[in-house]
Order: C-alpha cells, then structure tokens, then sequence
C-alpha cells in the first residue's frame, strides 16, 4: 500500500479515493451478462480510483504511473459487455468520465473529449441537422472512448458498418505510460491499433467520429408465423438499396415474450423483427412487410414506442440484459455470418442448432458486406451445453467470437498484427495499461475463460 499512497500523493489535487464503496461500483461493468465470467472475475476489483478531469491531468496521472509502476485499467461509463474494465491486477480504476465535452462539430465530422456521452454528443449534432452514423445500444450511459476502446457496431451499422470500416472513425488521440508521457494521434486506417484494444495499448484522451444527415427515424416490430420468414426479411431490409434504415433484428419465439415491453404486443408463437426506417422510406417498407407476409405489430417515431424506451435498447447486448430480466438463467455465443449466400448460410445454421434455444440475429455491414452476428440463447447449466452449440456453428463455417472471455485475443474481435504489437511496445513500455488482457508475449495474457474453442470473427494475421 505504501507505492498507492506515495501514487496519491504525488497526483497532487487530482481526485483519487480508496474508499471501498466507490472500488466496488468502479470495478463492474455487464459482464454480469456471462454466468461464465461472473465465475471468473468475482472479487476482482482495484486498489484506488483516480478522476481526472483534463488532458493535462491524464498526462499526470500516466507520468506517476509509470514512476511507481502502479497499474492503470481506463473504464468510462462501465457498460462492457465482457469485462474489459475490470482490473485483472488490482492497481488503478482510471476513471475517465470526467474528461468530457465537444471539441468541434463540423460539416460530417464531431470531435470530443474521451469521457463525453454518447447521448450528449448526439443531442449536440443534432442542433446541426447532423447524427452518429452508428451507436451502441447503451448510448444513454456510454461515453464516446469506451465505445471505441470495447464497442464493434451498433445501431446504424446496417447501413454504415462497424467501428474498425474505414471512414468512420476518423482520428483518435490517445495518452502514453512513460516517463514523459505523450499524446499521439492516429488518423484514418491506423486509428483501428487503438480501436477494440480495451484500453490496453494507450488512454483514449479524444475521439472525432463521422457523422450523417440527420433523419426522422421510424420504429416497427412486425410479426411472422415463422421465424426463416422473419430472416428473410431482416435480410431483405439490409439487401435493399432504396431503404433508408438503421436496425434490422430477427427474433425467433418466444423471444418477442420474453421482452416483457414488447410481449403485449406480439401474438402467441410469433417471430418479430426490430426495424427502424426512415420516415421518407415507409411506403417503400410496408409494401416489403405485405410482400414478405408479415404483420406490422407496432410503429412509432424514434423512442415514441408504446413498451416505454427506445426501440435500439432492445437489440445488440441489450437483447440479453432484457432476456435476462426474464428468463435469467439463458446465455449465448456470437457467431458471425458471412457468405455470398448468407441466406442460405443462416437457414442452414439455423436448422442444424435449432434445438439448443431461440435464435436471434442482428443485420449489419462489415467491410461492404451484408453480415449477421447472433446465436441461439442456450439455457446455462454447465459449460459443455455452450460449447456444444460453439462446435455445430464452426462445424457449419461460422465463425464464432467468445463473450465470456474478458481479453483482447480471448474475445476474438480484434485484428492483431506486427503494427499492434509495437504501437503496446511504443504506448505502454512497462506493461501498465489493464495488464493481463493484452500482453505483448501473448503467453503472460490472462487466460479468463479455458473452456470454449472459439476463433474469433477475424482471420488471424500473418507477419
């Protein structure tokens, strides 16, 4: 303890605290979500949290880091779905959500400070006649650099694809832990060493993200009597050009009853899609409704719905937190689909894993393509069960990430290359930053999840 109080001392007015209440609450995040992890990080917290609250600050914070080689673990608002800002090795909860504001909003472009709200920043560029391209679906709570440092997509992706697609992230600032701490800057293709790296590989200090034409969102949740129907259509929203969109979910029954705000709402053994379309799209979309043969349950403008929230935090992660309200003992994978016959690729999965638990699906753009993500929510007694439904969806070709990992390599979403490697070296020299979730020796990585055989949704890079 000794190196923690010569740490806060040497911090100067900056706020820190050890107060045991304020570690607790700092060293969650969802992770809850995996009955997995809620094993494997149980009682992993901090020793102290630090605040700061300028550029500057985080400057000095990483300077007496590195000088009493006090670990430090960046969290913003804490809403990671795997962990990622639990500390592995006690040391430091650097709490960056006080580091917040708008640069600048520009024609296309908005730049803010690390620790800014997502919800903020767009009510700021919607004054403009502008909005984020893609959000996460806890936009009310996330701060805009812990959803670059653990986020892949969101609502919107459908249309504009994911954090890592070229043109969405625009530049990223990120603060260094050494001796003389730097602030670096990557713009363009480059800002992808920093973009999923869980705050391993430098402090997210700004972010300037693209931003689209504003819209007047429409929300509908149509019935199917089956669920292949139900992801034809899903598909077809994605597939078609001329619509305007920006969510597109298939949810097998009896899903649309275990969301308790939507089951009023959808008819004993209907499927339902999520979809939000843009309002100068509606003719359009409900002459595919009809041709599809589905039944439009509810429509409503933008966060207007009759089950009381916006529609967005009912798809992506938040799928599970609300299923889990429900149905808590359910859990799943995130099998990653992408074929020339994605149709046929989903179908064919969807029949060979049927039987583990009802399917759901999201629609999105990954590097141009129409892809899907999802698997089947798989009741959780033990271990085996999840990993059996991992085995039939690799046996069929589908990639499948691991959410009941907690590091970088683990989860499988990020492209880890030579570049990657020494940007750490060059960031992080002394191995401070979340330790254990990504190492450069990828042997000292923490290993927090033995059981699944997944192999993430990237094909590993050759030197």
């Amino acid at each position: 303890m000794s190196d923690i109080h010569a740490f806060i001392s040497d911090l100067g007015g900056i706020p820190a605290t050890t107060d045991p209440r304020t570690i607790r609450t700092k060293s969650r995040d969802h992770y809850s979500l995996s009955p997995l992890l809620q094993k494997t990080l149980a009682g992993l917290q901090a020793e102290l949290v630090v605040s700061p609250r300028t550029k500057d600050e985080v400057l000095t914070v990483a300077k007496v880091a590195h000088k009493h080689r006090i670990s430090l673990t960046p969290r913003g608002a804490g809403t990671a779905n795997y962990g990622q800002s639990v500390p592995l090795r006690g040391g430091a909860m650097l709490d960056l959500s006080g580091l917040s504001g708008i640069v600048s909003i520009l024609d296309g472009a908005v730049r803010a400070l690390a620790g800014t709200k997502i919800e903020d920043i767009e009510a700021a560029v919607q004054e403009t006649g502008q909005e984020l391209r893609f959000f996460p679906t806890t936009r009310r709570q996330a701060t805009i650099g812990g959803f670059i440092a653990g986020g892949t997509g969101g609502v919107g992706s459908i249309t504009w694809g994911v954090l890592r697609d070229r043109g969405n992230i625009i530049a990223l600032e990120a603060c260094s832990v050494e001796a003389e701490p730097q602030l670096v800057e990557l713009r363009g293709k480059e800002t992808r060493l920093l973009q999923h790296g869980y705050g391993t590989n430098g402090i997210i200090t700004e972010v300037e993200f693209a931003l689209a034409p504003a819209r007047k969102w429409v929300e509908i949740l149509v019935g199917f009597n089956d669920y292949p129907t139900a992801i034809r259509h899903a598909l077809a929203i994605g597939y078609e050009t001329g619509l305007v969109k920006k969510l597109a979910s298939a949810y097998e029954w009896p899903i649309g009853q275990w969301l308790t705000p939507f089951a009023p709402f959808v008819p004993q053994g209907q499927s339902v899609v999520m979809a939000m379309i843009d309002a100068s799209s509606m003719e359009l979309y409900r002459e595919m409704v009809s041709e599809a043969g589905g039944t439009i349950l509810t429509e409503a403008p933008e966060a207007k719905g009759p089950y009381g929230r916006p529609m967005h935090e009912f798809a992506f992660g938040h799928t599970t937190l609300q299923v889990q309200k429900t149905v808590p003992t359910v859990t799943e994978v995130e099998g990653f689909f992408r074929s020339s016959d994605l149709k046929g690729q989903v179908l064919r999965v969807y029949e060979r894993i049927r039987h583990t638990g009802p399917l759901r699906l999201e629609v999105r753009r990954w590097e141009g393509d129409l892809v899907c993500s999802g698997s089947t929510f798989i009741t959780f007694e033990k271990e085996e069960e999840v990993d059996d439904v991992v085995r039939m969806m690799r046996e069929e070709g589908i990639r499948v990430a691991n959410p009941h990992a907690s590091n970088v390599r683990g989860v499988g979403k990020k492209e880890i290359g030579p570049a990657d490697i020494a940007f750490k070296k060059r960031m992080d020299p002394e191995g401070l930053l979340n330790p254990g979730r990504f190492e450069i020796d990828e042997t000292k990585d923490a290993v927090i999840d033995k059981f699944l055989k997944t192999d993430g949704w990237l094909e590993a890079k050759t030197a």
